[in-house]
């Protein structure tokens, strides 16, 4: 009896027409499972997340929910409030399918649902806020304090002298703090694929019935 010889070029097409790509531009909601924060997260750290709402593509379910989403901290920075906002970047890197099928992820973070004092940079780098209303009252008030001060101690001179010292010690206190960029866990995350992600004929599937 002969045996049947399959060649490797015809598995290599047998695979290609099952498997099924989600485009490019594509959105993935993702629940974030850990904290991320500038004062505690360096570059290399891991991150984990779970999809909130199933991806679907012609009606059916491309990406389920409940599929993880592993990646990593790419960058952190967290710059005297004077400097900027501190920003904080992940990489997305794989999407994990609750059957185990696992699967390269190329994708950019482009919103939270934090709102506002928060953005995302064109860079995917999530960005806390900077100097605001209350470091102008907190350096106001430190003036102001020194002023008081120095009046008592020494007439008009004693003013000038005084808010001099006040402002100079407030601002270096201020210049001295740092803001953070926080993603608690829970939060919601908006990656976009920046290429089609492809995944096999058997792990898309019809939505059952009353589904999304």
């Amino acid at each position: 009896m002969k045996k049947l010889t399959i060649l490797p070029g015809i598995l290599l097409l047998a695979a290609t027409a099952a498997a099924q790509a989600v485009p490019a531009g594509t959105a993935l909601m993702v629940k974030l499972d850990t904290t991320l924060a500038t004062f505690s997260n360096k570059p290399g750290d891991p991150f984990q997340g779970k999809l909130s709402q199933p991806v679907m593509l012609g009606g059916r379910i491309m990406i389920p929910a409940g599929a993880t989403v592993e990646g990593r901290v790419t960058k952190v920075s967290e710059p005297r409030r004077i400097a900027g906002k501190p920003s904080i970047g992940i990489l997305p890197e794989a999407v994990i399918f609750p059957n185990g099928e696992r699967y390269f992820l190329d994708a950019t973070l482009v919103d939270t649902n934090l709102g506002r004092g928060s953005d995302v940079d064109t860079e995917g780098r999530f960005k806390g806020s900077g100097f605001d209303k209350s470091d102008k009252i907190e350096t106001g008030a430190g003036t102001a304090g020194g002023m008081l001060i120095g009046g008592l101690a020494g007439g008009p001179l004693g003013l000038a002298i005084g808010g001099a010292v006040a402002a100079t010690a407030t601002t270096a206190h201020w210049l001295e703090k740092h803001r953070s960029a926080i993603l608690p866990a829970g939060t919601e995350l908006t990656l976009e694929l920046n290429r089609p992600l492809m995944v096999s004929g058997a792990a898309a599937s019809a939505p059952s019935s009353g589904g999304q």
